[in-house]
């Protein structure tokens, strides 16, 4: 039994995302392979080498996967899959991408987001945006399964010493290429990989004033940003600082949510934060149900307030 993981990576590193991945991957049972398909990647599978738990990393490099196309990558995927009886990709949108196209190509059930490993073949994954956990177990040979990140720990990125391998990669698709893309650029920590996020809800009650109150707050723990879906949607922040069960789910060490109501789609995404603190003037707010400590106050003084004192 052996269980390949198929690294997000930039092809000079990996991405925190798949030590997470790996960790679910050794509990699975047997070796650990780690597949790193890229262009010019040879940091990226070194990388992958040197983490604990890895007995092989195989090494696909050609310009086909130079931008992580779902049907590159997935060709090669399942040109190897036959030596497995686990694929697993890390549940962010380049797993989300790849995984459900592997799974097609194999016949073979998806297992969506665990976030925990019971046996080979027993897993769970939460379902209701969290409010219940499924024990799912798969009969299938294959299995593909994408992991929650925030429900494992991070491999060790160093103390492995993997054997590289360099097979022939896969050709490219002719029915898909690449045209460009638009990369939002940001000085602040990666949301899902920040160990300090603080959050801000539609209370804050315009862009300006959703920058104003939260920014000072950001660069002060040295934090990153991040919103609720209401504050998203209402035009206060980018799409890519949402937290929520449609947007990213994050577990960092401190949670800071401000003027957060606290539904059901945000507390998905954040609930398994190792302190949360909430700011909301609603004695009522769910997010208090959730929080290690809340306070009671309005934010457009507690927060300033809160700088001040830092």
């Amino acid at each position: 039994m052996t269980s390949l993981v198929v690294a997000e990576h930039d092809n000079a590193g990996i991405k925190p995302s798949t030590l997470n991945t790996i960790t679910a991957a050794v509990q699975c049972g047997g070796d650990v392979h780690v597949l790193v398909a890229g262009h010019k990647a040879g940091g990226a599978a070194a990388a992958a080498a040197a983490v604990a738990g890895v007995a092989k990393v195989i090494h696909a490099d050609s310009a086909a996967f130079a931008n992580g196309l779902a049907e590159n990558v997935t060709a090669q995927v399942v040109g190897m899959a036959s030596a497995y009886s686990h694929i697993l990709f890390p549940a962010t949108a380049v797993g989300k991408n790849i995984a459900p196209r592997v799974a097609a190509k194999l016949d073979v059930a998806q297992i969506s987001d665990i976030t925990k490993v019971e046996s080979p073949d027993t897993f769970e994954r939460p379902i209701y945006a969290g409010n219940a956990i499924a024990t799912v177990q798969s009969g299938d040979a294959i299995k593909v399964i994408t992991v929650r990140t925030t429900g494992f720990d991070a491999a060790a990125s160093t103390g492995g010493s993997a054997a590289v391998e360099t097979p022939a990669a896969s050709s490219a698709s002719a029915d898909v290429s690449f045209l460009r893309s638009e990369i939002a650029r940001n000085d602040r920590p990666e949301l899902t990989a920040a160990k300090i996020i603080v959050s801000g809800g539609r209370a804050l009650g315009s862009n300006e004033k959703f920058m104003e109150i939260m920014t000072p707050l950001a660069d002060k723990l040295g934090a990153a940003m991040g919103a609720s879906r209401a504050a998203v949607d209402a035009g206060y922040a980018p799409n890519d600082w949402q937290v929520g069960q449609t947007g990213k789910i994050v577990a960092p060490q401190l949670y800071i949510a401000c003027g957060i109501s606290g539904a059901i789609q945000h507390l998905a995404g954040m609930k398994d934060s190792k302190v949360i603190v909430a700011i909301n003037k609603d004695a009522e707010a769910p997010i208090f149900s959730v929080a290690d400590y809340g306070l009671e106050a309005d934010l457009f003084v507690a927060v300033p307030d809160l700088v001040a004192a830092l």
